[in-house]
């Protein structure tokens, strides 16, 4: 998480960056019920992972990436996040559909999600605070959907 900017003082970013947290507690979940090996655990972590990361991801597209897409130095890099975010789910899927739940596939999934994690956290993010003003972060909050509960 990005601590020097100050950019988690901004309501919508410290949110995400706090959702990032529960995903990867939830992703650490994940490796140890498959370490367990037991695919019930396996499934049932899997779902809390994915109720948590797509309304995340959810949320990011349709608010701050959306208004900073508007600016074409931001459109690559918010176009490579949103393909990450495919990515993740389809990984996601296949560990769920693992016997049960294959190692080497968790590993990737924990890899590429920190990856990308690290990414909107120490880049987009503060990025955003530099790039974005008032209008803008009021249009953010306006379509950006809640948090699930």
């Amino acid at each position: 998480m990005c601590t020097y900017c100050g950019c988690e003082s901004i309501s919508v970013i410290g949110r995400f960056m706090a959702e990032h947290t529960e995903i990867i507690n939830a992703a650490g979940e994940l490796r140890r019920a498959c370490e367990g090996g037991d695919p019930s655990q396996v499934a049932a972590a899997a779902d809390r992972v994915e109720g948590l990361l797509h309304p995340h991801t959810r949320s990011e597209e349709v608010g701050l990436f959306a208004v900073m897409r508007r600016q074409e130095e931001f459109t690559d890099h918010i176009d490579s996040l949103c393909a990450e975010h495919t990515t993740l789910d389809a990984q996601l899927a296949a560990i769920r559909g693992a016997d049960p739940g294959d190692p080497a596939l968790v590993d990737r999934f924990l890899h590429d999600l920190r990856h990308h994690i690290d990414r909107e956290d120490n880049g987009l993010f503060p990025a955003s605070a530099i790039a974005l003003e008032g209008p803008d972060w009021e249009e953010v909050d306006d379509v950006t959907p809640p948090p699930v509960a």
